[in-house]
């Protein structure tokens, strides 16, 4: 009879904890537009500062969520760009924007850290392997994406875009 009651109670805790971890994991579903003002690029508020946006993700961006795919949909120019994250940890490749127009392949992976999905980046550079982070969360109604990778001078550099929901 104790050892039932001990079983009971323990998976009570586990699906009381399942559902509260579920809970942490926020939806970024939806169309979302620069608030250039709140972000900062390298930084210096409003885009300024070490070229550290490169344009990469400072127009409005669509976000979606389908099973354990996010993708993210947005404008380069002309060119319409899609990055697809596998929200279970496994590796994705997506393409990325190089130096003087090239194209090269990323490897993505992303990993939940409470509310926030945290992507690690690495790409083969002109000087070799680059890695770098991307953290999202949400945050009073916005969206925040943080960028750490290294600068050119070997330092740490940090990008924050924040971004309002437009629908």
């Amino acid at each position: 009879m104790k050892r039932a009651r001990v079983g009971i109670m323990a998976a009570a805790v586990f699906a009381v904890a399942s559902v509260a971890f579920a809970q942490a994991k926020p939806d970024f579903s939806g169309t979302w537009t620069l608030d250039p003002e709140a972000s900062s690029m390298g930084g210096a508020p409003g885009g300024g500062g070490g070229g550290g946006g490169r344009g990469m993700m400072t127009g409005p961006i669509t976000i979606k969520v389908a099973g354990d795919v996010l993708t993210i949909e947005r404008m380069q120019g002309e060119a319409k760009v899609v990055t697809t994250l596998n929200l279970a940890g496994q590796p994705t490749e997506n393409q990325m924007a190089g130096r003087q127009g090239a194209t090269m392949t990323g490897k993505y992976v992303s990993k939940w850290d409470g509310p926030k999905l945290v992507t690690t980046i690495t790409s083969e550079g002109a000087n070799g392997p680059q890695t770098r982070t991307e953290s999202r969360w949400l945050e009073g109604g916005t969206l925040v994406v943080e960028t750490t990778r290294t600068g050119r001078d070997g330092n740490p550099m940090t990008t924050k875009l924040v971004y309002k929901k437009t629908t």
